[in-house]
Order: structure tokens, then C-alpha cells, then sequence
């Protein structure tokens, strides 16, 4: 069975196409600058980088591009569309939804009603449908929302102390974001150990350009460091995460400000970025410490500080921890970052072994010492691989 995992950003396409028999990549590329001038299509073929311009007004433009260079005779990875057996897109906002779906009018019209959660997101991942079902009408297309995986949330968790009605009317909760991340990282962890998810409390930390943490007690979220959208929580590449929304109103009083300005603000120009006046980029930042610069050296000791505190809150909230787990690209690669975001915390149990954890840039290991109590592993993530399984098991129910 080839199923095509797609992920659509408001101006870009991602996508992979999977051999679930042997769950290999048969192709993977991405389309960048849909209606911009310079749209291209990057992919890989025999290891080498292949560039094809091509205008993309639209995402069916873009959709059709992806087909044309699956099918090339030259550097295409299929001889026919039929060989594809499904598609399963990357969904940011599912709201109540709890597991992934096959697409259905009936379920299409629900999913709408949660699109303005993450409305950049959302609007792009239904122009990806569309343009699929245009080309292809008779491909099931299925949804993996990245929300699903927090929907096990207590409401203590997940509500907002904001009057009642605003969650009864306009949907205003946590939702988490990353879900489909922290569900791949907590059932891999646990079966890299020897164990079921079942059987431990398990911090999983998505530590990337975005970030968050989520707290799984015994195989279901319990707590999630991202709310209504993307921004709650950690400080990230970008975002602001936790800030007094007096400071935000503070700020959009004195600068004159409109709210998608202010948007735009704590989304974009913040966090590492905002801090440091470098870049969002670590690696920029910590060339930058070596130069002395002090802005760039206090915004990764408030990243680091950030993730420390919610590990020590969800360790908390769960009465204990057994694994914590560190993916995506920052946790996956940098090992200050996981130093800087353990230390302090050997009273819970947490040792980590230095020279390990200095040695690994992203290969799954344990890096605690063999007596800590809690065991702190690397995983890498494959978010993609899950959709591809979710929509592989949905599409043979079917």
C-alpha cells in the first residue's frame, strides 16, 4: 500500500510518499512560494537536490506540480496516480475530534466549525483537500489532527478562567497543538524501554522552532504547554509563549497597535528572535554568544528555564515521572539546550550523563545515567510516518 502524506502551509506544500509495506519513503519534496512570483518545487533523487520552477497561483496548481514530479519518468517514484491508495493530511486545529478521520461531507462540515483556531493553518489544509479531490475524486483523503492527541485533558486543564459562556459559544480552551508528534514520541519511548505507554508518566518535549510540552500519564495527555493556539506556553523560535495579556494590552496601547498587529508581534517577532535580536535559529544564537553577545546568551537561558519549569509542573501535575523524552529539531540536536533544561532538576530523579548526552545529535539513547530513576531519552520524531499509519489502518477499515 502508497499512501502520500501531505502538509499544507498557507504558501507551501509538503509531502511524502510512503511504502507502508516496508514503511519507506518512496519520495518526499515541497512546493514553496504558492502565489508569489518564484514558486519552486524542491526535491531529492538519488540523494542529489532537484529544483523545478514553476508558477503555483493557487494550491491546485501546487497539488497538480507534486503529481506531475511523482509521475516523471526521470525522477519520479510512481508510472500511475493509482498506485496511490490514499492521502493523509496534516490537520492543525481538530478540535473535538479525538482520532483521525476519513474525510466525509458530513465530517468536513464539522471540522469547519474549528477552522479559526489556526486560521493560516486551516484555510491551506482545506485548499490541499480540494485540490487532491479535484485531481483525484474517488482517492479516500483522510485527517490527522495534531489536537486529537490532548483531547484526554481534564477540564481543569484544559479551561480557561474566562466567564463560561466564551467556552460554551466560541470554543475558547486549550487545545495543544504538536499532538501527532507527542502521540509518535510516547508510544516509540515507551517501546524503545521494554514498556507500554500504559505503564509510565512520560514528559515529551517537541523542542523546535515551536515548542511544547505535554504531560501523558499512563498512555493519555493529561496537560499540554500550548493552548488556544500555537503561541501558549513555551518561548519558542518566534513566539512569545506565557506572557500577562496586560503586557500585550500594555504594548498595543502604547505602540497603537490593532490586534492583528499585536498578532503579527507575538507570533513573529518574538521569543528567541525578540530576545536576542539575532535569529530564530540556535545555532545563530550560540555563535552569537560566542562573540559576546550578552542579549543572545539571556534569551537561551530563559528557553532553557522555560522548558525546566513546565517539566517540573507536569511532573507535578502527574505525581511523578518515569521517562522524559526530548524530539524535534533543538531537542533532537542540541545538547546545551537538553543540559541547560535538566539541570537543577536531580531532586526529581533526573541525572543525566553528561558525556552522552554532549555526544548525541539526534540518535534515539538514553542519555540518564543508569541509576537515575528517571530515564531521559533522544527520540527523533516522524510525525509523518504516523499520518501515513493512521491513514494506512483507516483506508483498509474502510
Amino acid at each position: 500500500m502508497k499512501i502520500l502524506v501531505i502538509n499544507c502551509g498557507s504558501s507551501s506544500i509538503k509531502y511524502k510518499l510512503y511504502n507502508m509495506d516496508s514503511k519507506s519513503v518512496l519520495a518526499a519534496g515541497g512546493i514553496e512560494k504558492i502565489g508569489l512570483e518564484g514558486a519552486f518545487l524542491k526535491t531529492k533523487i538519488n540523494g542529489e537536490t532537484k529544483i523545478i520552477e514553476q508558477e503555483c497561483p493557487t494550491h491546485t496548481e501546487g497539488i497538480k506540480l507534486m503529481f506531475d514530479t511523482l509521475l516523471h519518468p526521470e525522477y519520479g517514484a510512481i508510472k500511475s496516480l493509482d498506485e496511490i491508495s490514499a492521502a493523509g493530511h496534516r490537520i492543525v486545529a481538530g478540535g473535538r475530534f479525538t482520532r483521525s478521520q476519513v474525510v466525509n461531507d458530513a465530517m468536513l462540515e464539522e471540522w469547519k466549525q474549528y477552522m479559526d483556531l489556526a486560521p493560516l493553518h486551516s484555510y491551506a489544509h482545506l485548499k490541499g483537500y480540494v485540490a487532491v479531490k479535484k485531481m483525484l475524486p474517488n482517492l479516500p483523503q483522510v485527517f490527522v489532527f495534531d489536537t486529537a492527541f490532548h483531547q484526554t485533558m481534564p477540564e481543569e486543564a484544559y479551561m480557561y478562567a474566562v466567564p463560561y459562556k466564551y467556552y460554551e459559544n466560541n470554543n475558547i480552551r486549550r487545545w495543544g497543538a504538536h499532538g501527532t508528534s507527542h502521540r509518535f514520541v510516547t508510544a516509540r519511548v515507551a517501546e524503545f524501554l521494554g514498556k507500554k505507554p500504559e505503564e509510565l508518566r512520560t514528559i515529551t518535549c517537541h523542542i523546535g522552532n515551536g515548542a511544547s510540552i505535554s504531560a501523558v500519564k499512563y498512555g493519555q495527555c493529561v496537560d499540554t504547554s500550548m493552548g488556544l493556539t500555537p503561541l501558549e506556553g513555551l518561548m519558542m523560535g518566534t513566539r512569545s509563549g506565557d506572557v500577562d495579556p496586560s503586557a500585550v494590552l500594555s504594548i498595543m496601547k502604547q505602540e497603537g497597535l490593532t490586534p492583528d498587529q499585536m498578532s503579527d508581534l507575538l507570533n513573529k517577532e518574538s521569543g528567541v528572535k525578540g530576545i536576542s535580536g539575532v535569529s530564530s535559529d540556535i545555532r545563530e544564537v550560540e555563535a552569537a554568544i560566542k562573540e559576546g553577545n550578552q542579549r543572545a546568551a539571556l534569551a537561551l537561558k530563559m528557553y532553557a528555564y522555560r522548558i525546566k519549569k513546565y517539566i517540573g509542573a507536569y511532573t507535578a501535575a502527574m505525581g511523578g515521572v518515569d521517562v522524559i523524552v526530548f524530539t524535534a529539531g533543538v531537542g533532537e540536536h542540541q545538547w546545551d539546550i537538553r543540559q541547560a533544561s535538566a539541570s537543577g532538576l536531580e531532586f526529581l530523579g533526573i541525572h543525566l550523563d553528561e558525556e552522552k548526552n554532549r555526544k548525541n545529535f539526534g540518535e534515539e539513547e538514553i542519555i540518564s545515567t543508569p541509576d537515575s530513576p528517571v530515564k531521559v531519552v533522544v527520540v527523533p520524531t516522524d510525525e509523518e510516518l504516523l499520518i501515513a499509519s493512521d491513514t494506512a489502518e483507516l483506508v483498509g477499515q474502510a
